[in-house]
């Protein structure tokens, strides 16, 4: 309707009109970039605020997950050094106790981390939509740590791989049914306290608790391999603690933002 006034005015040589014509046609067309701008800018924010959501979550299981690890290999670590002291004669224990000890030493968790956002972010290339700059540069420094990641090389512990191989299957069934891991509850911090550590007793007759505790004893490629272990778990269990510490500003800052109305 617009564009046949127009022409009528031209061929009438209304200028005036023509220039109000005009007028009208460009405040309608910035009018309408403007409401489709808004739009856009509203939609964005929601998802934005949508993404920056599930990214707090997924960092507050990743707090709850550095504290699990620190006191899962903290509990390993224990256990290396307790069987460690017996099979060096620095000390002395049960058949039991040592057994227990022993294979304890040889665990590990497989890490399963929640890092779904933060990949849909970046591989969609969409990691701008978290306006929070410290939310967003903590999320990568985080999710890009590849010590996590590490973590489960300790299935491949070569004192790990000897203590099955010379260790009856019976005693081996028996510890892993008695003494393996608890499962904790993912974000409870008290369910991770000892989630290893903890007071067991196997259902083997003295004589396979000796028998198997003197293979142990008997065996030096073993005790080898076990101080190998040792410095591995302390250097992981030092190097947890470093990450937790460097971490923790930008973990507190989730937590926040995830309290705020």
């Amino acid at each position: 309707m617009i564009l046949r006034r127009i022409i009528a005015h031209l061929r009438k040589q209304e200028w005036t009109a023509i220039g109000i014509d005009f007028v009208i046609v460009v405040l309608g067309v910035l009018v309408a970039t403007e409401v489709s701008n808004w739009n856009e800018a509203r939609l964005t924010r929601q998802q934005g605020a949508e993404f920056s959501g599930r990214l707090v979550a997924d960092l507050r299981e990743e707090a709850w997950g550095y504290q699990f690890y620190i006191e899962y290999y903290g509990d390993v670590l224990a256990n290396a050094e307790r069987a460690l002291a017996v099979l060096e004669q620095r000390t002395n224990m049960s058949d039991e106790a040592l057994l227990i000890a022993a294979y304890r030493a040889t665990q590990y968790k497989r890490n399963v981390r929640r890092r779904a956002t933060y990949d849909e972010l970046t591989s969609t290339g969409a990691i701008g939509l978290i306006e929070d700059a410290e939310l967003r540069g903590g999320a990568m420094r985080i999710f890009n740590a590849q010590l996590l990641n590490d973590l489960a090389l300790g299935e491949r512990s070569q004192y790990r791989e000897r203590f099955r191989m010379i260790i009856p299957m019976e005693a081996q069934d028996a510890l892993a049914s008695a003494c393996g891991d608890r499962i904790p509850v993912v974000g409870d911090y008290r369910s991770i306290v000892h989630s290893l550590d903890y007071e067991c007793a196997l259902d083997l007759s003295p004589s396979a608790l000796r028998e198997a505790a003197s293979d142990l004893r008997a065996d030096q490629t073993l005790l080898m391999l076990l101080r190998l272990r040792v410095a591995d778990l302390k250097t992981t269990v030092g190097n947890l603690g470093t990450l937790t510490d460097e971490f923790r500003p930008f973990l507190n800052h989730a937590e926040a933002a995830s309290a705020a109305p």
